[in-house]
Formats: structure tokens, sequence, C-alpha cells
């Protein structure tokens, strides 16, 4: 099994909707009190791609929908669509906190779990590939949806604070071909909206508080998982 709760370094993590216009005040601002991201690239950003993975009954999928404040969800994640550095994660809501966990794989054993052998992440010294492997022969875990979108990262050493801009969110629909160059993504949020993420420890400083509620945002749940997920609805009451 994973840690115990506690025993894992939990982060405040807010979220928000914003248009390009809010985008663009709030990232003028912010370029003069915070760094960018020491892996973003030369425009500043990098490229997300994660496949979600969910149980025989969408546990994840429904418990984010009906508000439980306890849960989690699995995912493998990879960056500007190389397999370079390929992650199979577990993200914990706790409350109001987050938490995660992960362990690197590498691309043969992606492939294994593509096909269905999932005795890849049979390795008890490794609880977390263990606990997967647990709930793919169980739970029938299985992949279920591509998340696709470009990151624009800014860091603050005081609070530990990290701050993203998550644009051009896609989904690429019944597709879980992650490493795909040419798969076909439709898009998952109106044009020109982003999410805006801000996650820390403890506080954050007054100066980055004051250059995003200067611009009156409301904090809202904007799970990627759950808004690509909409668009694989098999029936019409299915309403997320």
């Amino acid at each position: 099994m994973t840690p115990s709760p506690s025993k894992l370094k939990f982060r405040n993590e807010l979220k928000f909707f914003v248009n390009y216009h809010q985008y663009h005040l709030i990232r003028h601002r912010l370029q003069e009190l915070v760094d960018t991201d020491q892996h973003a690239g030369p425009a500043g950003d990098y490229h997300i791609r994660s496949l979600y993975f969910d149980d025989i009954r969408n546990t994840a999928l429904h418990e984010k929908l009906g508000g439980i404040r306890d849960r989690a969800k699995y995912r493998i994640r990879i960056y500007n669509l190389e397999d370079g550095v390929i992650h199979l994660e577990k993200k914990i809501k706790r409350h109001d906190y987050i938490a995660k966990l992960k362990e690197p794989l590498t691309r043969d054993m992606f492939e294994s779990i593509m096909a269905g052998d999932y005795e890849v992440l049979n390795v008890p010294e490794k609880p977390l590939l263990k606990e997967v492997y647990d709930q793919a022969m169980h739970q029938l875990l299985r992949p279920k949806v591509i998340v696709d979108y470009v990151r624009e990262p800014f860091v603050c050493a005081n609070g530990n604070v990290r701050i993203t801009f998550d644009k051009d969110l896609r989904t690429g629909l019944h597709s879980t071909d992650l490493f795909n160059k040419r798969l076909e993504t439709v898009q998952a949020l109106e044009n020109g909206m982003f999410i805006f993420e801000v996650k820390f420890d403890e506080y954050i400083p007054e100066y980055i508080k004051a250059a995003i509620q200067h611009e009156g945002l409301i904090r809202q749940s904007a799970s990627k998982y759950v808004i690509c997920r909409k668009f694989l609805k098999e029936n019409g009451w299915e309403d997320y």
C-alpha cells in the first residue's frame, strides 16, 4: 500500500477558470514577482499528456462529481510527447489538500500495460506499482481518457508556491495511444479559456495573493479528467 496520509506531503491547491484577458493581466503581474520554472522550454511552457485510469464502476469520476472530499485517481504522464520520462502517478485529495505519489515506468512497461499485461506492475517493493496492479486485478482499473494541454509554469521559493496556466486543453476521445504525435484530439474547453492553478505549502506571499485577487477570481472545481470524460458519455442522462 502507499504511505499513510500522515506520512504524505500534502499541499494546498487552488483552481480557477480564466479567460485570455485575465490570463494576460495576471501573467503580466506575476512575471515581476516569480520565476519561470526551470523545466519550461524556450517559449516558457511545455506539453503534458496524461492517460487517466478508472475502475469498472468509474469510482474516480463519480467520487469527484459527488463531491467526495477524500479521493484518489491514477494516471500515466509524459512530457513533450517523449518517452524519456514516463511517470505512473497517484493524485490524492484529502479535504482541501493534495499529495502526489509517482514511480517511473520504462517504455516497455508502458507498452505491456497497454497490451493488458499488468504483471509488470506486480512489484511488492514498489508500493505504488503494486497498488495499481491490485486495482487492475480486483477492481478492473483500466485506461479511460487522454488529457492533453500546454502548461506555462512559474515558481516562487517563498512559500514554495507553484503557479501554472494550463492552455489548449484537449482530449483524445476514445484513444489511449499516449505517444501518438498525430493523435486526433478535440478542444475540451471554450476557446480562450485556461485553467489557472496555485499550489503552495503553508501560505501564499501577500504580493502574489494581491496579484491574483485583483481579478476577483472565484475558486472552482476544474478537474481536467472530468472535463475530458464528458466527451465519452454513452447515455443522454450522464450529465458531467
